[in-house]
């Protein structure tokens, strides 16, 4: 006769996808900014920014991120194996919201949203990385074979957590050291595209 257990193993936080993890929570929360020029508004984000792992120097965003994986077992007197492996993905993306727009002016506002949609572009790259090594590890973990007992299945479906949500953090800050690399040569294109569109829209009225 078939038996079959469950059973949740240690959810692994991160902070900081196009294939989707199955299970995925994505939700937002803002820090307020203030300043009238970009000189205040940066010393703001510097003050205010959340910080990555409670230490270390403020930032314009931040994602934190849990994973948790669910694994069921088939098992016999004589062999136990993987049913089903779900790895679930809960994404808290903290952004920035400046709170003195009116009081400044028409560039720095247009600097504000072109900063402001880089740092909401970058925070979601930071989920959507995850959500592609979330997929990766059920798919990875659903290949283990049959063992001997459920406890050999259950260790090696451990170091292949591990391993894979290691692989996720060694490209999490691969990808923000290329991202910090080219901000303000990709920031300046940005700004430069919505000066175009801006430019093309007056000529056309």
């Amino acid at each position: 006769m078939i038996r079959r257990t469950v059973l949740a193993l240690a959810a692994f936080p991160f902070f900081a996808g196009p294939a989707d993890a199955q299970t995925v929570s994505r939700s937002y929360s803002y820090f307020s900014v203030g300043g009238s020029t970009i000189e205040e508004i940066d010393k703001e984000l510097s003050r205010r920014g959340p910080q990555i792992n409670g230490a270390g120097r403020r930032h314009p965003g931040a994602t934190r991120m849990q994973f948790s994986t669910k694994l069921s077992f088939a098992s016999t007197d004589r062999w136990c194996a993987i049913d089903d492996a779900t790895v679930t993905l809960k994404a808290k993306i903290i952004l920035p919201r400046w709170r003195q727009r009116r009081r400044a002016d028409y560039d720095t506002r247009l600097i504000w949203d072109t900063l402001a949609s880089d740092i909401k572009r970058h925070e979601d790259f930071h989920v959507q990385i995850a959500k592609r090594h979330a997929r990766e590890l059920e798919q990875t973990l659903e290949t283990i074979g049959r063992m001997r007992d459920c406890a050999h299945v259950q260790r090696r479906a451990a170091v292949i957590n591990q391993r894979i949500l290691a692989k996720h953090d060694r490209a999490q800050a691969r990808f923000d050291r290329i991202e910090a690399k080219n901000f303000e040569d990709r920031l300046l294109r940005i700004l430069t595209y919505r000066l175009e569109r801006i430019e093309a829209a007056r000529r056309r009225k």
